[in-house]
Formats: C-alpha cells, structure tokens, sequence
C-alpha cells in the first residue's frame, strides 16, 4: 500500500507541470472567455451581464455569417487538396532508391513549414505582386495579362489557399512519409508474386494500411484550416470587400479594433464549438470507414 501511495505521489509530482501550464494557458482562459461572452464588456475590463444577448445578435449578423462562411470555403481549398498532395508527394519520395536525394527532396518540401508566416506571406507577396512578381512575369511570357490576386475576389481565396499548402504540406507529406515506412515490403513481394499492378497495389494494401494516418492528417488539417488567420490579415486583410473575411479576422476586429470584447468572446465561441463539433464528428465518419476496410 505504502508502494503504491509513493508511486502516486511521484506520479502527481511529475505530471504538475504539465497540469498547471494547461490550466493556466487553456482551461482558465477558455472559462474566462465563455463568461466574457456572456457580457457587453470592452476588451479591457467587466461590462454588464446580458446573458445570451450576444449569440442573438450573431443570427442577425451578416458579417459573421459572410465569415463564417469564407471560414469553410477556405477549408474546402485546402483541406483535401493539402491532404492529397502530401500523399502524393511521399508516395513519390518513398519510391526513390536513392535515400540522399529521397532525404533532400523531403527537407525541400519540409523547409517551409519551419518558416514563420511573415516570412511566408512576404515571399509570396513579392512572388504574386503585380507590379515585379516573378509570377506575373511568367504570366506574360504565356500571354496572359497580370493579375492582382490578393485584389480580385475571384483569385484571394484560391491565392491564400496556395500560399498555405505550399507552407503547410511538409508536415503532411513527413506523416505520410512515416506511414508508407511502416509497410512490411514483404506484402508488396506476395502481391508481385500474385501479378498485382501498381493500381492495385495502391487501392489494397497502401490505402488500407495509411487510413490511420490519412485520418490523422486530415483531422489535423481541418482544425488548423478553421483557425485560419495569419496569411489571411497578412495577404489579404479580409478583403477584397470582405471576401476573405475569416471568423478570427472578425473576432480580431470586433475585439481589438472596435473595443467589444464580449461581442468578440461570443463570436471565439461560436468557433470553439464549431471546431469540437466538426473534428468529432470527422473522427467518427473516417473510423466507421477504417472499420469497413
């Protein structure tokens, strides 16, 4: 008894950190919030308390609505499209038999998702500018006219969906790369044996055997594609007309730029829950798939 006691004390003594940081940095700043929304309060200090009176106004708020909506359409660019090409990508590095040059494509991919976002959006800015883009050069040499992406409210969205698979698919592809190791080479031999194409190679033995991972990646994708952000308010700033407008860029503008704090709670939320929703109900679809193959 008196072993068992020790070991949960040195249990509770180790896991302290970690528990404290998560209450400090997570759990009270998500209580806090969640009753901040239930208020008018300015961004800085307690305003009255209106109960629900800010989830009412956000039925009524088109510009919540119009964001919420670039919100998935944002995630409907990149989500599946970020998904697929890093898969396609480490299908293609895992079959190189060359492990230096498999390993220095992989760091070429990888390079960029190590780059901090100003730094992303900034090269990308000179690339796509309209005036000296190298781009917009290449764009002229086909015979095409420039275009200013970040302007056009037909070419933002797709743009700032470009920038971030080109950021973020090296993480996708160093999972994928992961997976595809894990493989015992010997059911690809039995499937040679058997006079299997690479077709079915792929639809019977890869795909089943990389779900996990797929279902790991896409799930990641989706949380990290709803809390979109940064390359938005860099590129973009929300616009053209508000065509880019994504649900943190509102909660940044009603909280910071307008001093409604409790509106701009309500608003975090919203998203918070529309996240928990979403990536739960994603992890029960993809596991009744994984079930079925």
């Amino acid at each position: 008894m008196k072993k068992y006691s020790n070991s949960n004390y040195w249990g509770l003594l180790l896991a302290f950190p970690f528990i404290f940081f998560y209450v400090l940095f997570l759990l009270y700043p998500t209580i806090y919030t969640l009753l901040f929304s239930f208020t008018d309060s300015p961004l800085i200090g307690w305003g009255k308390w209106v109960g629900l009176e800010n989830y009412f106004k956000l039925l009524n708020d088109k510009l919540f609505l119009k964001s919420l909506k670039n919100t998935f359409v944002f995630v409907f660019w990149t989500v599946v499209p970020n998904t697929l090409i890093g898969l396609m990508c480490a299908m293609m590095i895992n079959r190189l038999k060359n492990p230096y040059i498999a390993a220095f494509l992989l760091a070429c991919f990888f390079i960029p998702h190590i780059l901090p976002v100003t730094v992303v959006t900034q090269v990308w800015s000179w690339m796509l500018s309209k005036q000296y883009g190298i781009i917009q050069e290449f764009l002229e040499f086909l015979g095409y006219a420039k275009i200013a992406f970040f302007k056009k409210k037909q070419f933002a969205m797709p743009a700032v969906a470009i920038v971030t698979i080109w950021w973020t698919v090296g993480f996708n592809i160093l999972l994928f790369i992961a997976g595809l190791k894990s493989i015992n080479p010997e059911i690809y031999e039995a499937s040679d044996l058997d006079g299997a194409n690479s077709w079915a190679k792929f639809r019977y033995i890869t795909w089943p055997l990389i779900w996990p991972i797929t279902a790991l990646v896409l799930t990641l994708q989706l949380i990290f594609q709803l809390k979109i952000f940064d390359q938005m308010y860099l590129l973009t700033a929300g616009g053209p007309f508000n065509s880019t407008l994504v649900v943190l860029q509102l909660v940044y503008k009603q909280g910071f730029q307008m001093n409604r704090g409790g509106y701009a709670s309500a608003i975090a939320m919203v998203l918070f829950l529309i996240i928990i929703v979403v990536s739960i109900m994603q992890y029960y679809v993809l596991r009744d798939k994984e079930k079925d193959k």
